[in-house]
């Protein structure tokens, strides 16, 4: 059976053409792309939701096999189907389903059963494809329809499809589908959103479940979330990020009636000592006032260098400052002054608060000694960082920055950091950095 598009032309542009060059504007194609074990993604119209999407889908390494679970919107089939052969067709092609990987799953679970009907006017998985189809054309496809249940059902079905996936040896990325609050102020909508986000972001599905409940918050996407969270924790995960959260009200400029759409994504833990410590760091003081004192640092953390610590909330930088040359006994005391001052001091920004400690990302960049330099020739925006010097004045820049293409674009940059004008003299130099995630 093919799966027709359902909602081409509606949801999304109907022609190739027209849907690739628009999720083009509504992706980042330089975002560094990482491993995950699953995301969640809204599934409006594109126009609203669409740069959630992207935003999410860019940061996503592409994997062999996505299952893509999605509330039940229209109540028709059973209420926990799943989808075992076939193939579902969009304007930029035809997906395969892994019927393997769906019968195991299929067989894993007392409580999903095999049908066609819950998917046949279901928007929410369809929606999601031209996404993954633009980075990635050659995929399969599991596709999961969920409908109202307890934990205990959903964590049935998660655990069926981490189990699946472990067996199967392949590489997999669970999708879970849904939008947030619907028609209600955006004031109102942010405020419950982010207690149902909170929850994702702690991989706490009851908890997800128990808030969507008691405070009535809208959210369609309650159900895959909390399947995709139980079957990350089988597959651990330990951590997740809100990558991006907008209303649509963003769009109409209506903010009397929107409805809310968040993208996380959910990985295992991959972060180096060194982030870590500035994580950590950053917790202690923002949380208890604590400035922790590491005693036995990492061997990479014992010697002497400049240390810049960057901190991110979803895609916009919240805190970045450092050292050009090292100012403490060693790296780790370096990170942990710098994990400070980035979180509480960087005048562009207010401090840090507690909420929002689950948000945030952290790099740390050790530098090389800087070295003077004879002219614009011996950099490389990639490679270098630069330090623009006239006097006492001094702009620095980091190299391999997202947006930063040309060596005249970091000087232009360093000049204005620093306040020296355009045609002023200038001292250059350069740098390296090892860059930790």
């Amino acid at each position: 059976m093919i799966r027709q598009p359902a909602f081409a032309g509606q949801f999304y542009p109907g022609s190739a053409r027209e849907l690739r060059a628009l999720i083009k504007t509504m992706v980042n194609e330089k975002s560094e792309k990482q491993e995950v074990i699953g995301y969640y993604a809204p599934h409006a119209g594109y126009e609203y939701s669409g740069p959630v999407t992207g935003a999410v889908v860019s940061r996503v390494k592409p994997a062999n096999v996505y299952i893509i679970m999605a509330p039940s919107h229209t109540g028709m089939g059973a209420p926990f189907s799943i989808m075992t052969e076939g193939s579902w067709r969009t304007p930029l092609g035809e997906v395969g389903i892994d019927s393997s990987l769906a019968k195991r799953i299929l067989a894993g679970s007392t409580h999903l059963k095999s049908d066609i009907l819950a998917h046949a006017q279901e928007h929410a998985i369809e929606v999601q494809l031209p996404f993954i189809q633009y980075f990635k054309p050659d995929f399969k496809l599991v596709p999961i329809v969920l409908s109202q249940a307890t934990a205990d059902i959903y964590r049935d079905i998660g655990v069926a499809v981490a189990k699946a996936i472990k067996e199967s040896g392949k590489r997999v990325v669970i999708v879970a589908s849904g939008d947030m609050t619907h028609y209600e102020s955006q004031k109102s909508a942010h405020a419950k959103d982010q207690q149902a986000i909170d929850a994702m972001l702690r991989l706490d599905p009851e908890e997800l479940l128990a808030r969507v409940r008691n405070l009535n918050i809208t959210m369609c996407g309650y159900a895959p979330a909390a399947v995709l969270i139980f079957a990350a924790r089988e597959l651990g995960a330990v951590k997740a990020e809100l990558v991006k959260y907008r209303t649509s009200g963003d769009t109409t400029g209506d903010f009397s009636s929107v409805v809310g759409y968040a993208g996380l994504i959910f990985t295992a833990s991959n972060e180096s000592a060194l982030v870590r410590l500035a994580r950590e760091t950053v917790e202690s003081y923002v949380t208890h006032g604590i400035v922790p004192s590491p005693k036995s640092p990492d061997p990479e953390m014992q010697g002497k260098a400049g240390v810049f610590v960057s901190i991110h909330k979803g895609e916009e930088l919240r805190g970045c400052i450092g050292t050009i040359g090292p100012t403490e006994p060693n790296i780790a005391l370096e990170i942990v002054q710098n994990a400070v001052s980035a979180a509480t001091r960087d005048p562009r920004f207010p401090p840090v608060t507690p909420d929002e400690l689950n948000q945030l990302n952290y790099k740390v960049d050790v530098l090389t000694d800087p070295e003077p330099i004879k002219g614009t020739e011996q950099l490389d925006p990639k490679r270098y960082g630069v330090i623009v010097e006239a006097g006492w004045r001094r702009g620095l820049l980091l190299p391999d920055l997202e947006g930063v293409d040309s060596v005249e674009h970091q000087i232009e940059i360093c000049r204005a950091k620093a306040g020296i004008e355009y045609n002023e003299p200038v001292k250059l130099y350069r740098f390296e950095v090892k860059r930790y995630t």
